[in-house]
């Protein structure tokens, strides 16, 4: 019994423990004692208060993060509907007076694109060019609630012109550049903006990506876009827009517009989209103060970001981590951009832009860091000593990524693995500076945010068993609405329908012994072999820790009245997947998760479908295999390789 303990507790020896000081130096136990919360570094009891107390909580965490505005006097304004309970409805902010509180000529903004290029920008200037775009926005009788859509590479110009809308209560919307012309269509035609704002070209791998040619095609579909405006890509480089407004001239011509009206807590700030991979994008829209006391509670007690510290995350402007990193300069921290690949022109280009540049916080996409492995890397000859914390989303961390990161990047780092999405432009759970962290597992709940794992009939879980992420009281971040859905219906049934007033997040995750979680995949994409639950990152966790597998996909198959579960495999160097092999994967299936999770068929192909933003399209997959219609094939990165998933003959026997 001793021997079966010890072992135990050696499974569940942390990677990572903060030490006392850096608990007690941290911003979470500052705002700790601006509350007189007692409890000795206790993240969960810390979160149990924040949830039972929301009114105190917000409300001491607006003061705490030094928002400008008109608090108001009430917090939270209940409704029995869910979503239809409002926070601070009588408050009155400007979202961009809160990023642009600094007036230094320090460093606000810096560019690095893949080609070696970098530009930056100060805290002095970036406030003067806001308030100029703002007063030519004025000019062209563009008012609160119009919409801005921008199809633009991750640059400052970028950044500046959505601050400008902000600062005018004008919504914004971005597409990044690798959306093809329907993608594009299929998303702004529903808002129907009055002005795209655009570039003239990108780099990718190497290769000069034309965007305008693009645009005029995406301007005779979309009736409502009045005016383009479009800005260089390389300021050394000026382009000639002869068919529509430079940017640049017209910022350098327009007068300083220094008045920031304030908003509506709830006022619409900007319009994303989900993947549309199952049909046409759903317009998700967001309001200026939850966006902003949501990132900076992320930012401020969950990232341990201060003053003057440095951001960097890996996104495009088409990814909700482009608005989350935007939202970083609100901590009077600075942010970085890089436009183009992650490993052009170097596997490691991006950290060395953090040695460079001494970053602080580096994100990344798991998918990234799964690269990194694959490809054996060590950053030994780099100096990280300016990274404190290094965060990771879009698909989950596999435990063997959390142990490649200690052991070849950095030992000494908060690593957190972090999850929300689009529909909250943030987190559920994420990271701390209170709690270990444990290989596969994200540390704990967001602050204020009521999230439990609930089991179909909508209890409870206990910990190590698994069920649906859910949020059991309304939380600020919530989506204002759907754009287009007058009725309410569409928000309804994408949060509403599983749970009865219940958030439905539609995740599928594992409660652990640690407070922490495992997110095991897309409740959607589960599978169900003999009527077994089971999450399909269970099984990306073994398949991708084989030396000779890149990456893999697996999909339910209707078959003989039951579901049969095929994985799909992409191989180092595109080596022959032979027998031998399939019994090895299988056995390792076995062995490490159980006899049910052991595929009935693995097939070799030579590349996995994802999003713009890096996620596996399982349900794409899952419809070819059954014959079915792809409703948005815009929405994938690599649309081509879907035809390798077409009329498989091992799939009919």
């Amino acid at each position: 019994d001793k021997n079966i303990k010890a072992k135990l507790a050696f499974m569940n020896k942390p990677l990572w423990e903060p030490t006392e000081l850096k608990k007690k130096n941290s911003i979470l136990a500052d705002f700790a004692k601006f509350i007189d919360f007692k409890s000795e570094y206790n993240f969960k009891d810390l979160w149990k208060w924040t949830i039972e107390n929301p009114e105190e909580f917000w409300r001491n965490f607006w003061d705490y993060s030094k928002i400008k505005g008109n608090k108001g006097k009430e917090v939270i304004q209940y409704n029995k509907v869910f979503n239809k309970t409002k926070f601070f409805p009588d408050s009155k902010i400007n979202y961009a007076e809160n990023i642009l509180k600094k007036k230094t000529d320090d460093i606000a903004i810096h560019f690095l694109s893949e080609k070696g290029f970098e530009e930056s920008i100060s805290w002095n200037k970036l406030y003067e060019k806001v308030c100029k775009f703002s007063g030519y926005l004025k000019t062209l009788g563009l008012k609160k609630g119009d919409r801005v859509a921008a199809y633009v590479p991750n640059k400052i110009e970028s950044i500046i012109s959505f601050l400008a809308c902000a600062k005018n209560g004008i919504i914004w919307s971005s597409c990044s550049p690798d959306f093809g012309t329907q993608g594009v269509v299929d998303r702004f035609k529903q808002i129907e903006p009055s002005i795209l704002i655009t570039s003239d070209h990108y780099f990718y791998n190497g290769k000069r990506i034309n965007i305008l040619e693009k645009v005029e095609d995406i301007l005779k579909q979309i009736p409502s876009i009045k005016k383009t405006l479009a800005f260089s890509y390389n300021e050394n480089e000026k382009h000639d827009f002869k068919d529509y407004v430079n940017f640049d001239k017209v910022l350098n011509q327009s007068k300083l517009d220094e008045t920031f009206e304030r908003f509506e807590f709830n006022h619409p700030i900007y319009i994303l989209y989900s993947s549309g991979t199952t049909g046409k994008p759903k317009c998700i829209t967001h309001g200026a103060g939850n966006v902003l006391i949501e990132h900076n509670k992320e930012f401020m007690l969950h990232c341990d970001i201060r003053d003057n510290e440095k951001l960097f995350y890996y996104t495009t402007t088409g990814w909700m981590m482009w608005n989350w990193l935007v939202g970083g300069l609100a901590t009077g921290s600075s942010i970085f951009l890089f436009d183009g690949a992650p490993v052009y022109p170097k596997i490691d280009i991006l950290l060395e832009y953090c040695q460079n540049k001494k970053v602080n916080l580096f994100g990344v996409s798991a998918k990234y860091i799964d690269h990194l492995k694959n490809e054996n890397y060590n950053s030994k000859k780099l100096d990280l000593s300016s990274i404190k914390i290094i965060t990771s989303t879009g698909s989950p961390l596999a435990e063997e990524s959390f142990k490649y990161v200690y052991e070849n990047i950095k030992q000494d780092v908060h690593l957190a693995s972090i999850a929300g999405g689009t529909d909250l432009v943030g987190c559920l759970v994420l990271g701390n500076l209170y709690s270990n962290v444990h290989k596969g597992e994200i540390q704990g709940q967001s602050l204020g945010i009521d999230v439990d794992v609930f089991t179909d009939g909508g209890k409870s879980t206990k910990d190590g068993d698994k069920g649906e992420l859910v949020v059991k009281k309304p939380f600020p971040s919530m989506p204002v609405k759907f754009w287009g859905d007058n009725d309410g219906q569409k928000y309804l049934k994408a949060y509403f329908t599983r749970f009865k007033n219940i958030w439905h997040h539609g995740d599928f995750i594992e409660r652990t012994s640690n407070n922490g979680f495992i997110m095991r995949g897309r409740s959607d994409s589960t599978l169900n072999p003999g009527g077994v639950r089971i999450g399909t990152s269970e099984i990306y966790q073994q398949v991708e820790n084989i030396d000779f597998i890149t990456e893999g996909l697996v999909v339910g198959q209707d078959f003989n009245d039951d579901v049969r579960i095929i994985l799909f495999v992409t191989t180092k160097n595109n080596q022959e997947l032979n027998d031998e092999k399939i019994k090895s994967i299988k056995s390792r299936i076995k062995i490490n998760c159980s006899p049910k999770h052991v595929p009935s068929l693995v097939i070799q192909v030579p590349a996995i479908p994802r999003t713009k933003s890096g996620k596996i399209v399982e349900l794409a997959v899952r419809k070819i295999i059954h014959g079915e219609p792809i409703d948005n094939k815009e929405a994938i990165a690599n649309p081509d390789v879907l035809k390798y998933f077409e009329n498989l003959p091992q799939l009919k026997l």
